[in-house]
């Protein structure tokens, strides 16, 4: 029993003496910046019709031609312009007539169609408007829309990612004041991002001027996005 007794306050001080980790505290933050766009991307292009698929496709290629002259005129580059899309294919017909067993009978080939688009980058927005104007004049008659963009977004995601690191900070902070315990040092840091293109009207792309034909454009803003993550020590080590 004296053996025992003596041990005793031995293993207490001991244990009291031992390092206290409180954990870990993970936070996410998040920064956005937005900014006006200074490249629009448009995918325009030709479809005909003919009796046969050659009648079709020489009427295609004849109009998709005079569109990417029309195009390098505008100032678009070589470069900036590629082929995203091309078919030739039969028209249908479809009958409700029957053979003599009561069977449909199956459709007929009526004609050919050929579609034929470019995928164009268009880097002087002030000429976009006019860009497509001129192309359905000289014969684009299929536009799939236009998108836009920030040709070198990088400044634009490293001021997302001060905002980003200073919310998860400002968070993580907080918690630990109402924790009562100190914030340590940063374990880890990780990031995903995302570009969104909401609907804020705010730049005029590309209006009629004098005496110009132009299809009005609006440009608008483009959201820049970054969430990071951070884990900090928490408490006394």
């Amino acid at each position: 029993m004296r053996l025992l007794t003596g041990l005793v306050p031995l293993v207490l001080t001991a244990g009291f003496a031992l390092p206290v980790y409180a954990g870990t505290i993970s936070i996410d933050g998040r920064g956005e910046v937005t900014a006006a766009p200074d490249t629009a991307f448009i995918n325009s292009g030709v479809t005909t019709q003919g009796n046969t698929a050659r009648e079709a496709l020489d009427a295609n290629s004849e109009a998709m031609a005079d569109l990417i002259d029309a195009l390098r005129e505008a100032g678009i580059e070589s470069r900036d312009i590629q082929t995203s899309g091309f078919s030739v294919s039969p028209n249908y017909v479809y009958s409700d007539e029957r053979d003599e067993n009561g069977y449909s009978l199956p459709p007929k080939i009526s004609g050919y169609q050929v579609s034929n688009s470019v995928s164009v980058r268009v880097r002087d927005l002030e000429a976009l408007g006019q860009i497509l104007d001129r192309s359905v004049t000289v014969g684009a008659n299929t536009v799939n829309g236009v998108s836009f963009s920030v040709a070198d977004p990088g400044d634009l995601y490293d001021e997302a990612r001060r905002a980003a690191f200073a919310d998860a900070r400002r968070k993580a902070e907080l918690y630990a004041e109402v924790a009562g315990e100190p914030l340590g040092e940063i374990e880890k840091i990780a990031e995903s991002q995302t570009f969104d293109q909401p609907p804020r009207p705010m730049m005029e792309a590309a209006y009629a001027r004098a005496g110009d034909a132009s299809v009005p454009i609006e440009g608008g803003e483009l959201t820049f996005s970054i969430v990071v993550q951070v884990e900090w020590e928490l408490g006394n080590s």
